[in-house]
């Protein structure tokens, strides 16, 4: 998702998570604190099973939504960052 919804290596972008056309496992959030509590209400919105705040995202009361909505959630962490560690 992306305000523009270019694509991106010839993949269809779009602008709102409601946009896209199938089911959605993760919503990997990059975006400012402050801007994340909506991002994570339109992933409760439209039945995703995760989401995951990168690092240096933190917003305790939408992570408590998405769990209280049964997401898996992941605040404050890079994946490449947690991928590494375990390997």
């Amino acid at each position: 998702m992306h305000p523009k919804g270019d694509s991106v290596h010839g993949e269809v972008g779009y602008k709102a998570l409601s946009e896209i056309p199938f089911s959605v496992d993760v919503v990997d959030c990059f975006v400012n604190s402050q801007l994340v509590g909506s991002v994570v209400d339109e992933a409760i919105t439209i039945g995703a099973k995760a989401v995951w705040l990168q690092l240096d995202v933190i917003d305790e009361a939408a992570i408590a939504r998405a769990q209280a909505a049964g997401l898996l959630t992941v605040m404050d962490k890079c994946p490449a960052i947690e991928y590494r560690a375990r390997a």
